[in-house]
């Protein structure tokens, strides 16, 4: 088999185990169906790992495969490029997506869209991988696309459900918001550059930098600024950022496992990316790059407080995604592609670690998600609890855990960087590091630690109340959330928690060991070595991270140095706040919540994006369609148009009618009068 071959087979393996399960699912049975669908994912792991062997021997390769459409000079194509950046994502996607395929076989054991949902994860699968794999702007719309329509199908995977429906509606529409742009981005670059391949579009990009162009009269935009805040403008929507990051949350609705593959392998993790693989384009706008940073940082920030106040034990960890691609944004902003990269990577780890634990517990507690209604599982859930102790450790940033060196790595580039707004990211990130360890390592306490608050709530609810009808959420669509909210998932007998079946462990300890040595052992050559290659393009004004190389003396040396800087402190802080306030006086957050009404009302009402969007966006398309229907097709369409003809000929005919009286004189009078109209106009001519 040549290497061309495997780059065929690592999308089409997941596309051909989709297909016949999706058609031939409930003949083929549930064993079946599964097996075909891991299979699938597992070839494409063990082709991806050929691949990244064969990449770093310097093998790279970008050439079509098909040509689809051909139009005087204009060629579209599905092609691959294969190269370090393409395979870093491929080893990552298929992964997490194969340790999500097994965790489903027993998470879903009992749902009966069981064949349906494998062949959906399936084809998410295969429609990531053709978006990394792509070489042109078509191909990397057709994989935006179809993540984004797979997304839908699976976050309304529950469909009789009202709140999966209107989850699902909402990423989709605000996915379309951000694809407005993407699509803008795309035009621009195929009005002047005349191709929509990336090799010579990144070739040209550089004498295109000054091009302006003008969208209206005495306005001036530099090209490359207006292609890419374009491009980025996608990217929010795809990844989640504000004022675009409001589907995520809401995505939970979804069942568990595509909760894991969304916000740690697949979709979020597409528009960073794509902005890393257009780093050619990025690198020759400063105001491109200063508006990706701020936007990174605010998102960064401002939803890592949100996940102080959720509940949800699902939604915590959500907020959580949300600040950590905040994170990475600001990496792309400050021209750290690698460091954004290397924490997609490492974050891809333990967020699909932490899901999969939450749904672990989920499964325990007979589908309760409130983590007022848990407490005291360690002893219930021995490796649960060791691996979600990883993952938080991993998402806190401490040393030596995936988590902490990527996370520093970007601390250190805001640091050094030079662009607009870098003061603004550095402090956000900053102060981030402290409320991502106190949120982490609230979950963890208030899930593990303390009191057992699930008896006998969960026992009589989770068996009395399975399709999670008790729930008692903030809003309407959050309430099916906010407890009991995966009816048809695994469910256990009413009882004790236990620890779930080894198709939900295994994943979550294969999970958890790169969660541990993914860092210390891919930092050096990642951020500091040649991993990515020529991939990623950073001019040398913008080479923070080559600063940072001249002080690096291994991961060893790195970690220990983190033990005297402020954000290794913060982290510790943040986890120390989490135990006084929850496993020493945990009175003290409800007397905290009240002393401080205001904020928490903000916060339980995040920021109050979803009202303005209900009321502005919603409610002004409603106004506009209801003005559009009163009074244009009512009053102007109906009224004047159809029902104003109609009246016009009748007054016409009625007027006709009164000269059509059947007397002589009076047709001999009207012909007269015509003569004599006649012989005037003559005259006058």
């Amino acid at each position: 088999m040549t290497m061309r071959d495997l780059y065929l087979l690592v999308p089409l393996a997941p596309l051909a185990a989709s297909v016949i399960v999706g058609l031939f699912g409930p003949k083929l049975g549930r064993s079946l169906s599964h097996w075909l669908c891991i299979l699938g994912v597992a070839i494409s792991f063990a082709a991806s790992i050929a691949i990244v062997r064969d990449v770093h021997a310097g093998h790279l390769f970008n050439g079509d495969v098909y040509t689809w459409l051909a139009s005087g000079s204009l060629r579209l194509a599905v092609g691959f490029l294969i190269d370090p950046l393409t395979a870093t994502m491929l080893i990552i996607v298929t992964f997490v997506s194969l340790m999500v395929h097994i965790y489903t076989v027993g998470y879903m054991a009992d749902d009966p869209g069981y064949t349906r949902f494998f062949s959906y994860i399936s084809l998410f699968t295969f429609s990531m991988l053709m978006l990394v794999m792509s070489n042109n702007f078509m191909q990397l719309f057709f994989g935006w696309e179809a993540v984004g329509l797979v997304s839908y199908l699976l976050i309304g995977f529950w469909y009789e459900r009202p709140t999966a429906t209107y989850a699902n509606l909402k990423a989709f529409l605000a996915n379309r918001v951000g694809d407005f742009g993407f699509v803008l981005g795309i035009g621009l670059v195929l009005a002047y550059f005349g191709t929509l391949d990336y090799a010579p579009v990144f070739a040209k990009a550089g004498s295109m930098a000054g091009t302006t162009i003008a969208p209206w009269a005495g306005g001036a935009w530099s090209l490359m600024t207006a292609i890419c805040i374009c491009l980025f403008v996608g990217a929010m929507g795809k990844s989640a950022q504000v004022p675009l990051h409001v589907w995520l949350p809401d995505s939970m609705e979804g069942p568990t496992p595509i909760s894991a593959l969304i916000h740690a392998a697949t979709m979020v993790t597409a528009g960073i990316f794509m902005v890393a693989r257009m780093s050619p384009l990025f690198e020759w706008s400063e105001t491109a790059l200063s508006f990706v940073t701020v936007i990174g940082a605010t998102t960064a920030l401002f939803m890592a407080f949100l996940g102080i106040v959720q509940n949800d034990i699902k939604r915590v960890v959500a907020y959580s995604t949300l600040s950590q691609l905040g994170y990475m944004t600001v990496a792309l902003g400050v021209s750290a592609y690698s460091a954004a990269i290397f924490h997609l990577m490492t974050h891809a780890f333990f967020k699909a670690l932490l899901f999969l634990g939450a749904g672990s517990v989920i499964i325990a507690v007979h589908h309760e998600q409130d983590l007022r209604h848990m407490g005291g599982l360690r002893r219930y859930m021995p490796i649960t609890y060791v691996t979600a102790v990883i993952g938080s450790l991993a998402l806190a940033g401490i040393p030596p855990f995936a988590g902490f060196y990527s996370k520093d790595a970007i601390i250190e580039a805001v640091g050094l960087s030079h662009v607009g707004g870098h003061r603004y990211a550095y402090f956000a990130v900053m102060a981030g590091v402290f409320v991502t360890a106190f949120y982490s390592f609230r979950m963890l306490f208030l899930a593990f630690h303390g009191e057992e608050r699930f008896h006998p709530h969960a026992a009589q609810q989770g068996a009395a109340d399975p399709q999670g009808k008790h729930a008692q959420g903030e809003h309407a669509h959050d309430a099916s959330s906010a407890a009991g909210a995966e009816p048809d998932a695994h469910v256990h007998d009413a009882g004790p928690p236990r620890e779930s079946p080894w198709v939900v462990t295994v994943p979550l300890i294969l999970l958890a060991i790169p969660s541990v040595f993914a860092g210390w052992a891919y930092v050096q050559p990642m951020l500091f070595g040649d991993w990515f290659g020529n991939s990623i393009f950073v001019r040398e004004p913008h080479a923070v991270l080559g600063e940072l190389k001249g002080e690096w003396q291994g991961p060893l040396a790195f970690a220990l140095h983190s033990l005297a800087t402020a954000p290794f402190w913060l982290a510790i802080a943040g986890i120390a706040t989490a135990v006084y306030l929850y496993l020493v006086n945990p009175a003290m957050p409800a007397r905290i919540a009240a002393r401080f009404a205001a904020i928490t009302t903000l916060l339980d009402n995040k920021y109050y994006f979803d009202r303005f969007n209900d009321w502005f966006f919603a409610g002004g398309a409603r106004w506009l369609g209801n003005f559009a229907s009163t009074y244009g097709d009512r009053t102007i369409i109906d009224g004047w148009v159809v029902n104003g003809s109609a009246k016009l000929v009748g007054i016409a005919s009625r007027a006709f009618r009164r000269i059509q009286s059947g007397y002589v004189y009076h047709y001999a009078f009207m012909m007269i009068l015509g003569v004599f109209g006649l012989l005037y106009w003559w005259g006058v001519r």
